[in-house]
């Protein structure tokens, strides 16, 4: 080849590598930038979907998608999509049946296709392959899950007709190596609710009408499987649990009857017999003299978070979990006839603004439901007994049936966006968070319920 031959042939390759690049940055310009990734349950169709939302210009896109890759096919009338968690970009879905897990229940885990990386004061997000399954187990023999937690970095899927617990590390199903499917421990029963403390014990409530295990709470040693796990046994004052966590060294309960704490027994030096039990009341319902309860719990640094009440005394408790002397602090919310509130959902923005997020789901009538924003944290102290409600939002119908159906909000990587499911409109609607204002709607059709976030903005060094 000559010398000018050879200029040619360089000219032509360089003017064709600067041809795809361009068209690769109008093709990243027309689809912008990505802001978050999601992940949404459908209940019309017992799958999950995931979208992504985009910055494009001065204004926002949302790019929708039917499945997840791989997500297993269930049967749309006999099963159910239970809780779901993330941890990184793992996330976790429990699947339930209709016949006490004898037709096909169990869970699937998902990555994400989102790296996000720690650079001290933000993180960097990459958005690559698309949402896939890469573990789950469908079958006749996980108990019929219905509650999964996250605690220290691992799930808890509580298998309830095994009378137990499976433990699922995140790491594990992303290499997808022999320890993928977890460790199961026995502890509780029914419909267990547990809190695990730094891998080590784990508590697991009964839910039983049986008076010999009403309020029976398993106490469960995670070095230990199987069968040896449990350690011993204790029972509340009254039972009808169905709630538990666990903030700074103690366990949370939610029984019939206000809630109940214990100190968590990290070297199970304990017995039955010397577990000491407090109780914190959440008072009564001024109409059936019944005392008041709860049902579920969240956490946000050393508070515990929970609703309580009826009506015009519906309300969010707030307990210090870190107090010598734990005490519950009511921020009564104003709820209209017909609706109820919903378990509240935590989130810190990007102005490092605390909120909690709570709906006002309908029970009957024609009543707008709404989003409640309350400012956990007004003055900044980190004391939440002052927190109030700063906004009140009309969204679009709930789909409520039984334990389905509900609003849910989660929030991007960055705290700046939160993304909202309106399951009786088949919409999901996007909230900014520097002024609590939403800033579109967005058509997905079928039922979107549960919903998580995963990533914050792409950014390119």
């Amino acid at each position: 080849m000559t010398k000018t031959r050879w200029l040619l042939s360089l000219l032509v390759t360089v003017g064709l590598l600067s041809g795809t690049a361009s068209l690769r940055a109008e093709e990243s310009h027309e689809h912008g930038t990505p802001i978050t990734r999601i992940v949404w349950q459908d209940r019309e169709s017992k799958s999950l979907r995931w979208g992504q939302f985009s910055q494009v210009g001065s204004h926002i896109e949302f790019t929708k998608h039917d499945s997840v890759e791989g997500f297993p096919q269930l049967d749309t009338k006999r099963n159910e999509l239970v809780q779901m968690d993330r941890i990184g970009r793992v996330v976790v879905v429990g699947i339930r049946d209709d016949d006490s897990g004898k037709f096909q229940s169990g869970w699937a885990a998902l990555d994400m296709g989102v790296r996000s990386h720690s650079h001290g004061d933000h993180d960097d997000h990459v958005y690559r392959e698309p949402p896939r399954v890469i573990a789950s187990v469908v079958d006749q023999s996980q108990g019929n899950p219905a509650h999964l937690y996250q605690y220290n970095g691992a799930f808890y899927l509580a298998n309830d007709k095994l009378d137990g617990f499976t433990q699922l590390d995140p790491m594990h199903l992303l290499r997808q190596d022999e320890q993928k499917h977890g460790r199961f421990y026995r502890g509780g029963g029914g419909h267990i609710t547990l809190a695990a403390i730094d891998g080590k014990i784990a508590y697991s409530t009964w839910s039983s009408r049986d008076e010999a295990k009403s309020g029976l709470i398993d106490v469960s040693d995670l070095s230990k499987s199987g069968e040896d796990a449990i350690a011993y046994s204790f029972q509340l004052p009254v039972g009808g649990l169905h709630g538990a966590t666990t903030a700074e060294g103690r366990v949370f309960f939610a029984p019939s009857d206000g809630i109940y704490y214990v100190d968590a027994d990290m070297n199970l030096k304990q017995s039955p017999e010397s577990v000491e039990m407090h109780h914190l009341s959440l008072g009564k319902d001024k109409d059936t003299d019944k005392p008041n309860r709860t049902g579920a719990f969240a956490t946000h640094r050393n508070w515990v978070l929970c609703t309580t009440g009826k009506h015009d005394t519906e309300s969010l408790c707030l307990i210090d979990a870190s107090a010598a002397e734990p005490s519950v602090v009511k921020l009564t919310i104003d709820t209209p006839d017909g609706l109820a509130l919903t378990t509240p959902t935590t989130a810190v923005t990007a102005a490092g603004k605390r909120y909690a997020f709570l709906f006002q789901d309908r029970k009957e009538g024609d009543v707008t439901e709404q989003l409640v924003v309350v400012d956990l944290d007004p003055n900044a102290d980190r004391d939440l007994s002052d927190a109030k409600v700063v906004k009140t939002l009309p969204v679009g119908p709930s789909q409520v049936t039984g334990h389905y159906g509900h609003h849910e909000i989660d929030v991007d990587a960055d705290g700046r966006w939160a993304v909202v499911t309106n399951p009786g409109s088949g919409k999901l609607q996007l909230l900014s968070l520097s002024d609590l204002e939403f800033q579109g709607e967005f058509e997905v059709g079928g039922m979107p319920t549960k919903v998580l976030c995963v990533g914050g903005k792409q950014t390119h060094h």
